[in-house]
């Protein structure tokens, strides 16, 4: 499926009713879309807020391993 869409001086998009409906938008309060650019093409996927306070402890200990694992392997790459 694919669409034409206008976008406004504000850089404002309004998705169709049916795509809106087939990724479940249409279901949530406030839905969210990530929007990515790759080779010159936007993406766009369903988001969800999660507040901090409901991630597990443990999954923010791993993301702050993870992330002190990269910096570490960037600053040996310098």
């Amino acid at each position: 499926m694919s669409a034409v869409l206008s976008v406004s001086k504000r850089g404002t998009v309004t998705l169709p009713p049916e795509y809106r409906r087939k990724l479940g938008l249409d279901k949530l309060p406030n839905p969210l879309v990530i929007v990515e650019e790759k080779d010159g093409k936007l993406t766009l996927e369903p988001a969800a807020a999660v507040p901090v306070r409901d991630i597990p402890a443990k999954t923010i200990r791993e993301w702050i391993a993870d992330d002190e694992a990269a910096m570490a392997a960037f600053k040996k790459s310098k």
